[in-house]
């Protein structure tokens, strides 16, 4: 089996019909975000390079063939006409690392009905996750206000995949450094890390735990000084720093406690053992919200290590997204339902000053001001360019971070900005409305 399987029931039930029908033509699909979770001001594009690699190898083979078959308790002969099924549409998408908006598209995809429909869950688990874990990580760089922030998230995501994202997407928002050496080294981040509480425990005393730490790692090394007690483990740090002369890039962190008021002692004991240099690093169930407190307490913290809050979005886990039919064959369609009404037709969104976006056709002119956030990114089921190096998409991000208004980029209570349609896909999804109204009163 393939990641072709990797898709809901009715995804092949569809494409299944469809293709018995011949309904064949090309359909577009608009991914986005109906509204974002309380306490955002921002989303941030994500996941598409993984969506694109998965549309790139995407292929029914026998053996997913033999999958659905068995799901659906059918021979596999009924489902035959998916044999040799494969992506051969059109995307176009916002690049990763740009901030969006409530409503605006992420990604549209354009290909024959039944490909289009059948890559649908993947590709929205893929940008709905990650988007809502890059939004996340975002935050906690704002509220960190210049202090380096690492992730510590691998071991409580779900799943290695998971942590391996979140790794990567952290960094992308600018955070300094993560635990995950598989992320570390296949994205060029740098790798940190320390010890665990496990490690002292092993050793008669903290002083003798540190003392072989310190002889197995030459150079800067970070001790962590609360698995018994906090102020004394500090003590113990610091006379082995200063005897070895390891001052300057080592460090202390604190994993638990009243984080600030610790930092505050941790700070004067380094301090008054002449060792100025000694970084304190905190971690311990964090997010934007603990940081945000910390930063504002004025607390003598240097680094923030941030883990399972931020890693799987604790606060706000997932994003009300949806991948919706807005056209097929030439033919704008659009939801009429109560609270998830649709635009018809594929879409371009323009960013103007201010994130006074708009959002309109995909065959219109920019308005005054306006730059095209969709770019065609695959074009016959093949990319139309390189993959972008996370260094790109880092400096996206951080272009469109300074032109977000100050109110969106609040921790707490921030006011999003929110995209208009324009004139023209206003008068669309008016003439599709009263065309769909015409027919069910027939």
């Amino acid at each position: 089996m393939s990641d072709v399987t990797t898709t809901d029931l009715y995804e092949v039930t569809m494409a299944m019909s469809y293709l018995r029908e011949g309904m064949t033509r090309p359909a577009t699909f608009s991914l986005f975000v109906r509204d974002l979770p309380p306490e955002r001001g921002f989303l941030v594009a994500a996941g598409l390079e993984s969506a694109l690699d998965f549309l790139s190898g995407f292929r029914v083979g026998p053996e997913d063939v033999a999958a659905f078959a068995s799901a659906l308790h059918r021979p596999e002969r009924d489902l035959a006409l998916l044999l040799g099924l494969e992506f051969t549409g059109r995307v176009r998408a916002v690049p990763e690392g740009r901030i969006a908006l409530a409503g605006e598209p992420l990604l549209e995809v354009t290909a024959p009905l039944p490909q289009a429909q059948l890559v649908e869950t993947y590709v929205l688990n893929q940008v709905s996750h990650q988007t809502a874990i890059a939004s996340k990580a975002a935050r906690c760089v704002l509220a960190a206000a210049g202090h380096p922030v690492i992730d510590f998230s691998l071991r409580r995501t779900h799943g290695p995949r998971a942590g391996f994202q979140a790794a990567r997407l952290g960094a992308m928002v600018g955070f300094a450094g993560t635990s995950n050496v598989a992320a570390a080294t296949a994205e060029a981040v740098p790798a940190v890390g320390t010890m665990a509480h496990s490690y002292v425990e092993a050793f008669d005393t903290e002083e003798a735990a540190f003392w072989a730490f310190a002889r197995s790692h030459p150079g800067p090394v970070t001790f962590l000084v609360d698995t018994y007690d906090t102020e004394a483990g500090v003590r113990v740090a610091a006379r082995v720093l200063r005897d070895l002369g390891r001052g300057p890039g080592s460090a202390v962190r604190l994993d638990s406690g009243d984080l600030g008021a610790l930092a505050v002692r941790a700070r004067a004991i380094l301090d008054a053992a002449g060792l100025p240099d000694v970084r304190v690093i905190v971690s311990g169930g964090l997010d934007e919200y603990a940081v945000d407190d910390l930063v504002r307490s004025a607390a003598p913290i240097d680094v923030y290590a941030v883990g399972t809050r931020v890693g799987v979005s604790a606060d706000a886990p997932f994003l009300d997204s949806a991948y919706k039919l807005v056209e097929y064959d030439g033919r704008p369609v659009m939801k009429l339902s109560s609270a998830k009404v649709t635009a018809p037709g594929p879409k371009q969104v323009f960013r103007r000053p201010g994130y006074a976006d708009v959002i309109g056709l995909s065959d219109e002119q920019p308005p005054d001001g306006g730059i095209p956030l969709l770019e065609t990114v695959m074009r016959g089921g093949r990319r139309t360019g390189r993959r972008p190096r996370l260094a790109e998409c880092a400096e996206r991000f951080a272009a469109d971070l300074a032109g977000l208004p100050p109110a969106a980029r609040r921790i707490r209570d921030p006011v999003a900005p929110r995209a208009v349609l324009s004139g023209r896909l206003t008068d669309l999804a008016d003439r599709v409305r009263h065309r769909i109204e015409e027919s069910v009163a027939r």
